[in-house]
């Protein structure tokens, strides 16, 4: 990926449909429960570290002693930047930034050409948390808040909220992860791996699959993935539709290192992940977040989280998903933020 200007996500490649049932597909009140035999991941202590600080070079750091980055305070930001994992000195993010507002859409509607232009606002809260505000504007009938929170020290939540002041037809918003070179393989948590006799797992993203592929829900959300947002410019993408999630996991892997830099969401707020081919020189993951109508004067809430981990098994990064669902299910992730 190049760092100097906007990613190219056109695709020449023609549209695989591949529409399969997830197994073990988590909806609803479903969340809580496990979705395979994992081993518990303990819960990281907190402490005063995990917390963002205002610097004299108008930036929200942070150093976790894991990870060290910041969030730029200026009116415009890409998420997490100059992310460093401490204890082995590698830099994590691309030139795009982690957990990102790229593209937003409502249906067949692409607002201006991404979020990361905007201006916005932004303020530090008491408890060291990160809030990013892009206002409504004329064209731009909405209000996003991000929120980044720290829930452990290598792990970070994030709250996206829109406040519409229209009626917003199938909303979108395309939250962006670029990474180093380093995690060029991307998987997803597929309910149908077709390279392990259709049983759930993580699927790699070959490129005989697709330059751009995508990973719905479910069967009925190909309709907002296919309803003409992808064709408006700049940068089109015609996306290979891939097996349906079994949850809302996707992840990165690296050959030369044993880190693994892992996405989640709640089921009902991620309709869609998305990533291209292992090697591709973006080396990025998307979370397409809301994907359904939000009415003037409501208020929508999504969630996502990012973790940083050196326990690379199968097993153990559905325990983290595991340990993601169970604090969602007692309310340790407050979906009310100030």
């Amino acid at each position: 990926m190049s760092g100097d200007s906007e990613p190219n996500h056109s695709n020449k490649s023609s549209c695989i449909i591949t529409v399969v049932s997830a197994a073990v597909l988590l909806v609803g009140p479903t969340v809580g429960r496990e979705v395979s035999q994992a081993p518990a991941i303990p819960a990281e202590s907190k402490s005063a570290s995990l917390a963002f600080r205002s610097n004299r070079n108008n930036e929200y750091v942070f150093d976790t002693g894991i990870l060290r980055g910041k969030i730029q305070r200026a009116n415009r930001t890409l998420g997490l930047s100059s992310v460093v994992h401490v204890p082995s000195g590698l830099r994590l993010d691309g030139g795009f930034g982690i957990l990102s507002y790229y593209r937003i859409f409502t249906t067949d509607k692409r607002y201006g050409h991404a979020a990361w232009d905007w201006p916005c606002e932004s303020r530090l809260l008491p408890e060291g948390a990160v809030q990013i505000i892009w206002p409504a504007e004329k064209g731009r009938p909405f209000e996003i808040t991000a929120t980044y929170r720290w829930a452990g020290r290598s792990t970070l939540d994030l709250q996206t909220s829109v406040k519409a002041l229209e009626n917003l037809s199938h909303f979108e918003i395309f939250l962006a992860s670029y990474f180093r070179e380093n995690f060029s393989s991307p998987y997803v948590y597929v309910g149908a791996n077709p390279e392990a006799e259709a049983n759930p797992g993580f699927l790699l993203a070959k490129k005989s699959f697709g330059d751009w592929q995508m990973f719905p829900r479910d069967r009925e959300v190909l309709r907002v993935i296919q309803d003409g947002r992808w064709k408006k410019e700049p940068n089109p993408v015609k996306w290979a539709i891939m097996p349906q999630m079994a949850a809302p996991i996707c992840l990165r892997r690296g050959g030369a290192t044993d880190l693994t830099v892992v996405l989640m969401s709640h089921p009902d707020d991620c309709f869609a992940m998305a990533t291209p081919y292992k090697g591709e020189s973006h080396y990025s993951l998307y979370l397409s977040l809301f994907g359904r109508d939000v009415k003037a004067g409501e208020t929508a809430r999504a969630r996502s989280r990012l973790v940083v981990t050196t326990a690379a098994s199968d097993r153990e990064i559905l325990g983290l998903y595991q340990k993601y669902a169970q604090d969602l299910a007692d309310g340790t992730i407050s979906k009310d933020v100030p």
